[in-house]
C-alpha cells in the first residue's frame, strides 16, 4: 500500500487531546500503518478503547471509537473528566508491524496520566525490534 498518498489526518480534523508519533529506529523514518489502541483506565474505565493506525508520517492525531455505537468522542470525554487525573494507556501492536518473531516486544504499552480538563498530550515512541523509548512531547 502506498501510504505516502494518504491524506494527512491533521489537514481534515482538529487533533484530539492525546496524539502520538512513532519513528522506526531501523529505518530512521516514520512508522506507517502501525495499529494503536488508547484506553482510559482510571479513576474508572471511562469508555471502550479508541483505535487508530499511524499515517504515512507515523502520526495519530485523531482516534476512532473501538465500538462505533458506544460512547462519546475523546474530545468530549476530556471536557467532562473532572478534577482527578486520568490514567491512560497506549498499546502499540509492534509484532504486527515488524512481523511475527522479528521483535522482542509483541506489544508496547505506555501508561501515563493526563491532568483534568485541558492540555494536549503528545506521546512519541522511538521504536526498534529490540528496544524502545518514549517521552512526553509537545
Amino acid at each position: 500500500m502506498d501510504t505516502d498518498s494518504l491524506p494527512s489526518e491533521a489537514s481534515t480534523l482538529q487533533r484530539d487531546p492525546i496524539t502520538c508519533h512513532v519513528l522506526d529506529q531501523t529505518t530512521g523514518r516514520p512508522a506507517p500503518q502501525l495499529d494503536v489502541r488508547l484506553t482510559l483506565r482510571r479513576p474508572r474505565v471511562l469508555t471502550t478503547p479508541f483505535r487508530a493506525v499511524t499515517t504515512a508520517d507515523g502520526r495519530i492525531s485523531n482516534w476512532n471509537k473501538w465500538d462505533t455505537q458506544a460512547g462519546a468522542s475523546l474530545a468530549e470525554i476530556f471536557t467532562t473528566i473532572g478534577e482527578e487525573p486520568v490514567e491512560c494507556c497506549l498499546t502499540f501492536e509492534t509484532e504486527a508491524y515488524f512481523g511475527k518473531g522479528n521483535t522482542f516486544f509483541p506489544k508496547v504499552d505506555i501508561t501515563f496520566f493526563v491532568e483534568a480538563k485541558g492540555g494536549h498530550y503528545h506521546v512519541p515512541l522511538l521504536l526498534g525490534p529490540w528496544s524502545y523509548t518514549t517521552y512526553r512531547g509537545s
